[in-house]
């Protein structure tokens, strides 16, 4: 059961374009690949995101999904969760605003920084890293690191069922008691779903998710320009290789990309000109995905042609 209203023909174009892509040269790349696809009414262009939060829910939207509850290492697009918690938390007054988390908010999301989202995952969790513990202080260390855990059960979103979101995001990799915590076979890493982020995404682009005035604050840190000349400045943008290369210039954008040596993700919501908004989460596994920057944007061009009914 998902949040939203399957539609069997945006499910049979998901199923024939991963066909397809097969076909052309990718191999088994099905078994690596998750998509949750949205629809949107043109009633809602430019509204999706300032919609009343007491009503949305029960608001129907059209989508599909291939291999959408798969759980999977999201690398960098689990720091939309974060945000969100974040946001959370200075709601419920267990985190201190001030410039600093501001700024932080703003590297983790803007440009995917590491750095700023282990000090996020600090202030979330009253965690630090350093040496290993010892068991009875490593038993405390872990229950606090599990908070976004538990604050994400609280929603109670069948999509959320054995998401995992309690690591920082690495460069070189975690030492000490932060590789403790992933366990000997790296059991405990980062695991979400399309769906699951699809939803998170899709409330926060609706100002559903917290508040609207934390929404709206998200949506800044989320939106992306597709100008090339801010692109060419900015190597690593988030729109080349990813679903925003995708779409005509002026299209107001929305994202939080992941890209890893074993991995290329995106979520994002886009309300293109000439077809209707949409929500588009995509998990690739592997190096030759992760080494593919026309996976996405091939993906996302062939959607948009998408016509049916919404």
């Amino acid at each position: 059961m998902v949040f939203y209203n399957p539609d069997p023909g945006m499910a049979e174009r998901l199923a024939d374009l991963v066909a397809a892509l097969e076909l052309e040269g990718r191999p088994g790349l099905g078994q690596r690949l998750s998509i949750t696809w949205l629809r949107y009414p043109e009633s809602l262009r430019h509204q999706a995101h300032d919609l009343d939060p007491a009503s949305f829910w029960q608001r129907p939207v059209t989508g599909a999904a291939w291999a959408g509850d798969r759980l999977r290492y999201p690398a960098s697009v689990v720091k939309l969760i974060y945000l969100v918690a974040a946001e959370a938390w200075l709601q419920r007054q267990r985190l201190g605003d001030g410039p600093e988390l501001r700024r932080a908010l703003a590297d983790m999301i803007r440009d995917s920084s590491n750095d700023a989202t282990a000090l996020v995952m600090d202030l979330l969790s009253g965690t630090t890293g350093g040496p290993e513990l010892p068991p009875h202080r490593y038993s405390s260390w872990c229950h606090q690191r599990g908070i976004v855990n538990r604050w994400l059960a609280e929603l109670a979103w069948p999509e959320l069922v054995g998401c995992n979101a309690c690591q920082k995001t690495w460069g070189d990799g975690p030492y000490g008691r932060e590789r403790q915590f992933y366990g000997p076979d790296l059991e405990n890493r980062n695991r979400l779903s399309t769906d699951a982020v699809a939803r998170v995404l899709h409330g926060v682009m609706a100002g559903a998710m917290v508040s609207p005035p934390a929404c709206r604050r998200m949506q800044d840190l989320l939106a992306r320009p597709l100008d090339p000349l801010e692109l060419q400045a900015d190597p690593e943008n988030q729109v080349d290789g990813f679903i925003g290369e995708a779409l005509p210039l002026q299209t107001p954008f929305w994202s939080k990309a992941g890209w890893m040596s074993q991995a290329r993700h995106d979520a994002a919501y886009a309300e293109p000109e000439n077809g209707l908004p949409f929500l588009l989460v995509i998990f690739s596994e592997g190096q030759a995905c992760a080494a593919d920057p026309a996976l996405l944007p091939g993906i996302t061009t062939e959607l948009l042609r998408y016509g049916g009914p919404v």
